[in-house]
């Protein structure tokens, strides 16, 4: 085989890595609203913080929050405490708080 014939191999190869990459990436907003949702909705989320991995929101009423949503959406646990949600999302907790901000 000719030195060109492996470098088209390698340029096919590494489009298909990146378009199943691309695939598997979930659109972030469409996951923010399907939270806020989960959440009972834009006029329920009093505030919003984060602690390390831990996504905070005080919420006006608690049960109308889908834990079991917010599960599916990835959340690695969700804890109440009173009128609030402890939901833990690792790394993206930061960018969760940020993209909740621009909602408000």
């Amino acid at each position: 085989m000719q030195p060109i014939h492996y470098i088209i191999i390698v340029a096919v190869l590494v489009i298909i890595f990146l378009a199943v990459i691309r695939a598997n990436k979930k659109d972030f907003k469409l996951e923010i609203n399907k939270l806020v949702e989960y959440l009972g909705g834009k006029d329920n989320i009093v505030d919003t913080d984060v602690e390390l991995s831990r996504f905070k929101v005080t919420l006006k009423d608690v049960s109308k929050a889908n834990k079991e949503g917010i599960m599916k959406l990835g959340a690695k646990g969700v804890v109440e405490i009173e009128d609030q949600l402890k939901i833990i999302f690792g790394k993206e907790a930061k960018k969760l708080k940020k993209y909740m901000d621009e909602l408000k």
